[in-house]
């Protein structure tokens, strides 16, 4: 059976000052084209079936620079839209709203009238892809599939894998630049590693 291999875009110039980026297509960082090249090493040696990619340059770029050949362009792993709180920090946010958290209370609408998303519709947009990955990885001789998009909706997209709520995405820090693996144990979904860089693979060990 094959695993689930989720890679998050490496460096750009927004998240390394912590802003939320979505919908605006910020190019990575020499630094975060240097994290992509090093994930190579960790991708060598599986044998890889599909590769499907969120539209942003910088999670296309990112799979390039891994080494990661035919990749498919998917919808649904583009960044939670984020709304009226694109580009800004949560440091920002916390001022005038100082409860705030994205993972249960979503985003307002921007000033030119865009929504943004709420947690269950990055979760349906998560569940639409797992939904069409699920029978590429079911069979016997699966390979892996990996997926090349964001921090956020990898981490919803992790939590409901693992049959969590949206909201529980906010227990998986994920950095940039990094290959997380899911697969099954015993035939239940399983964490196998999580936020590898660079040469080191840690693993998730009963």
């Amino acid at each position: 059976m094959g695993e689930l291999l989720l890679i998050r875009h490496g460096e750009t110039e927004w998240t390394r000052s912590r802003r939320h980026t979505s919908f605006t297509d910020v190019p990575l960082t020499p630094a975060g084209e240097a994290q992509a090249r090093a994930l190579k090493p960790l991708l060598a040696g599986r044998r890889i079936g599909a590769v499907l990619v969120s539209p942003a340059r910088r999670a296309v770029r990112t799979a390039s620079l891994a080494g990661l050949t035919g990749p498919r362009e998917e919808r649904d792993l583009r960044e939670w839209d984020y709304g009226g709180y694109e580009g800004v920090t949560t440091a920002e946010i916390h001022r005038t709203r100082p409860d705030w958290n994205l993972w249960t209370d979503g985003v307002p609408r921007s000033a030119d009238g865009r929504h943004g998303e709420s947690p269950g519709l990055v979760a349906a947009r998560a569940d639409r892809v797992l939904a069409r990955v699920e029978t590429w990885l079911a069979a016997p001789d699966a390979a892996d599939v990996v997926l090349v998009a964001h921090a956020h909706v990898l981490r919803v997209l992790t939590a409901r894998y693992l049959g969590l709520p949206a909201a529980a995405g906010g227990l998986f820090v994920l950095g940039t630049g990094s290959l997380s693996r899911l697969g099954r144990e015993h035939g239940r979904a399983a964490l196998m590693a999580w936020n590898s860089t660079g040469a080191a693979v840690l693993e998730v060990v009963g």
